[in-house]
C-alpha cells in the first residue's frame, strides 16, 4: 500500500469516528432536551404529548385545589388566552399562589391536563422568566410593573 493510499485511508477512518462521536454527542443531547411553551402553544403541538416540556404561565384565580392526601394540587396554568389544568403532587415552593407566574415542567396527558413533575414560581414581584413574559407580552395582555397600558396616563 502506498503512502498515499494509507494516508487517504486514515483519513476516512478518521472522518468515519468522527461522524459517529457527533451522532452519540446529538443523540445523548437530543434525550436532554426540554422544551418551553405557553399553554396556547402546548395545545397547538398535539405531539409533545408525553414528553417532558416545562410549560408557564400565570396561575389562574380560584383554580388552586389541594387533593385529600394534602400533597396532590390541581391549578390551572393560563397563558391570558387559553388554560391548561395542572395535576401536581408534591411541595409547592413558599411563593407559589394564585395570580403569579409559575413554569412547571412535565408531560401532557392525552385526555389535555397537564401531570407536573417540577413547580417554579417566580421569586421576586419585578421577576418575571423570559419566557412567560414573551409568551404573555404576545398575548397583548402583560405589562411590566410600573408600565401604564395604552391609551392610558401613567
Amino acid at each position: 500500500m502506498t503512502r498515499k493510499r494509507r494516508r487517504m485511508l486514515y483519513g476516512a477512518i478518521g472522518m468515519v469516528l468522527l461522524g459517529g462521536a457527533t451522532a452519540l454527542v446529538l443523540s445523548a443531547f437530543q434525550d436532554s432536551l426540554v422544551f418551553f411553551y405557553s399553554p396556547s402553544d402546548l395545545l397547538a403541538r398535539h405531539g409533545a404529548t408525553g414528553r417532558a416540556v416545562r410549560m408557564g404561565g400565570l396561575v389562574e384565580k380560584g383554580s388552586v385545589a389541594k387533593g385529600a392526601d394534602g400533597l396532590t394540587i390541581r391549578f390551572r396554568v393560563t397563558d391570558l388566552k387559553t388554560s391548561l389544568p395542572v395535576t401536581y403532587r408534591g411541595v409547592l415552593p413558599d411563593l407559589f399562589r394564585e395570580g403569579q407566574g409559575v413554569v412547571v415542567e412535565g408531560t401532557l396527558s392525552p385526555d389535555g391536563s397537564f401531570r407536573a413533575t417540577e413547580v417554579l414560581a417566580k421569586h421576586d414581584e419585578r421577576y418575571m422568566p423570559p419566557e412567560v413574559a414573551k409568551a404573555l407580552k404576545a398575548s397583548g395582555e402583560w405589562r411590566p410593573q410600573g408600565q401604564a397600558s395604552a391609551g392610558t396616563a401613567p
